[in-house]
């Protein structure tokens, strides 16, 4: 299931895992390869992960590895994703997904690990189930942005609905991320993505029509436009977006975690370096919150 130790080296490079892990993650390997009862739950893990490649919103929870050892815990879901990359990569070529947008969609897990790595200080795996959208052929990352095969929820439809686009729940649309370590959100970065995730579906996914884009984010909260620039990067991503009613409960920890690295630092001695910094350090420190925003626009 496993490739062999300087093979897996080679993999996990490919897959942009931060240098300071690999030598700690060939090292347990070895441990996962030679022990039956993890190489069974291994086998098992793969199993979940891959079934129904390629479906809309089938949810999967990889299951936690119970085992004494913290380190193999926290990396486990990494040895899961390697032992896929076969069957991802065949459900690419099968859809003739090229071949370098494959290799920048799965790096994401390296993206992941260094996240861990900042936040924690140790090897790990991040969001493991934030990274079964990618194995599975539902996310796809074009350029600046990632892609998400997804479909409309309730508030979705009733958004469109509202605009006078009658599309019932369920229909496809793409999920927009932004995903981290990736340069400013500059506008023509912005456009070039859009501009590839249309080329990229009508080719690849002829079969499903989407109609319009959707982001749930902090970035997407209208307050941010108290305290940037008019014509910043922030503010010009949420144009882009026909705004829908917001989360009601506060989600304070998203900027700080996503800002910041770590959504638990206090708040008082949050850094004040860039505008965005300022926003949302300044904000919480005066009492306020920030929330989810939820966005759209047509295709």
């Amino acid at each position: 299931m496993l490739p062999d130790a300087d093979e897996l080296a080679e993999v996990l490079l490919d897959l942009a895992v931060p240098h300071e892990d690999i030598t700690e993650l060939v090292r347990m390997g070895r441990r996962v390869m030679f022990d039956p009862e993890l190489l069974r739950f291994l086998e098992m893990s793969v199993e979940e992960l891959v079934r129904d490649m390629g479906e809309i919103n089938s949810a999967v929870d990889l299951p936690e590895l119970d085992w004494p050892s913290g380190d193999l815990q926290r990396c486990f879901p990494a040895y899961v994703f390697v032992a896929a990359l076969p069957y991802t990569r065949a459900y690419h070529r099968e859809r003739g997904i090229p071949a370098e947008v494959s290799r920048r969609t799965l790096a994401d897990l390296g993206r992941n690990m260094a996240v861990h790595r900042r936040r924690y200080g140790l090897a790990g795996v991040q969001s493991p189930r934030w990274l079964t959208h990618h194995f599975r052929g539902e996310l796809y990352q074009l350029g600046r942005l990632q892609f998400e095969r997804s479909r409309y929820g309730e508030w979705t439809a009733r958004a469109l609905a509202g605009a006078g686009v009658d599309l019932a729940p369920g229909t496809p649309c793409l999920s927009l991320h932004i995903p981290e370590f990736l340069g400013p959100l500059a506008p023509a970065a912005c456009d070039r993505s859009l501009a590839l995730a249309g080329e990229f579906f009508t080719r690849h996914y002829p079969d499903e029509k989407y109609r319009a884009a959707v982001c749930h984010s902090w970035l997407l909260d209208p307050q941010l436009k108290r305290y940037l620039r008019e014509r910043s990067n922030v503010v010009r991503f949420q144009e882009r977006f026909r705004l829908a009613p917001q989360d009601a409960e506060p989600a304070d920890s998203e900027p700080v975690q996503f800002v910041f690295g770590d959504p638990e630092l206090p708040v008082e001695g949050l850094p004040r370096r860039t505008g965005v910094e300022r926003a949302v350090g300044d904000h919480l420190r005066a009492g306020g919150h920030w929330y989810i925003g939820r966005g759209w626009f047509p295709l």
